[in-house]
């Protein structure tokens, strides 16, 4: 039997701090030579773009595939989403396909969790500090939930060129019990911010990078091709720089290798990868004054190890429809 499950099945039964645990074990699995990470694979139909993105968990025991695809005129020509993404969770005993899961939620919810634990290793400790969130998107929400997770914070500032937007925002984080504010321009970010979270759209610099203040976290999400980048070549160089995969960030990460390309910084920049943090194998923050840098392109593991999760709290809830294939 493979069971189904709708988006709001996904909903459902995933948080925020569950989805950072199994994050986190999938990103020292990575380093610990557990996991298989295979490069993503995309072909381009001629209505936009597929991608393929397998990844396996042995210690986890999680297999599965993500499909996503970009297709830009579905909406006015198919009344679709632009990006539809689905998840296919298998038995590694037997290699069935064993469920079938909306990916739209779980993407969103599991690049939010890589953030929290980003600022879990890397972010200062103390209570009482004010996270900085650009855009008021989907995206941008499930940072901040990540972010409440692994900080007691006093606060959230939000930018949006849209200023608009962050009414809607707030009302809906107020589980959150938070205080959150929308803020007039970047720059009143970066002054009232200690955690600063990046996951737009834009190809260009979100902000100066000399304006950002020593002691600063920083979660560069967005950006994700070799030639768009949210963070500009000066905070990048202030910063200690902490990639999801070097690998990865080295042939995809704008941020890093636009600077890399001028020649400001070399391949060396990379302090670690965030597996070898949670490993305790290469120091996180290591001061309160030194700025932080997490940069994420996305990876399949965290995928896997999410949909793994979903299933098993799916199965012991009840939830979806079981079919025969």
């Amino acid at each position: 039997m493979t069971l189904l499950l709708a988006r709001d099945d996904v909903a459902q039964v995933l948080d925020m701090a569950d989805c950072m645990g199994a994050v986190e074990r999938a990103f020292a699995e990575l380093v610990s030579d557990t996991a298989v990470l295979p490069l993503r694979i995309g072909i381009k139909p001629p209505g936009g773009i597929s991608l393929y993105m397998p990844a396996y968990l042995k210690e986890s025991g999680a297999l599965a595939c993500k499909v996503v695809t970009v297709y830009k005129d579905n909406p006015t020509k198919h009344g679709m989403p632009t990006t539809i993404g689905k998840v296919l969770l298998q038995d590694p005993e037997t290699g069935d396909v064993i469920c079938i899961m909306d990916g739209g939620y779980l993407t969103a919810m599991r690049t939010g969790a890589v953030s929290g634990v980003a600022t879990k290793y890397l972010a200062r400790e103390d209570d009482g500090q004010v996270a900085g969130i650009f855009g008021a998107g989907v995206q941008a929400r499930m940072q901040l939930r990540a972010v409440a997770v692994a900080r007691k914070l006093s606060k959230a500032l939000v930018y949006d060129p849209v200023p608009e937007v962050v009414e809607g925002f707030a009302n809906e984080l107020r589980d959150l019990d938070l205080e959150i504010v929308g803020v007039e321009s970047p720059e009143a970010l970066l002054e009232g911010a200690d955690i600063l979270c990046a996951a737009t759209s834009a190809s260009t610099p979100l902000f100066e990078g000399n304006a950002v203040r020593p002691g600063t976290h920083i979660n560069g999400i967005g950006s994700h091709t070799p030639n768009a980048r949210e963070l500009d070549t000066t905070i990048v160089k202030r910063s200690k720089f902490v990639a999801d995969s070097a690998e990865a960030c080295l042939s995809e990460a704008g941020d890093l290798m636009i600077p890399i390309d001028e020649g400001a910084i070399t391949a060396d920049h990379i302090h670690a990868e965030l597996g070898e943090l949670i490993l305790g194998r290469k120091p996180g923050r290591e001061s309160a004054e030194e700025i932080t840098l997490f940069k994420s392109v996305g990876l399949a593991i965290q995928d896997v190890a999410t949909a793994k999760l979903v299933y098993d709290k799916a199965v012991e809830a009840g939830i979806g429809t079981s079919i025969e294939l």
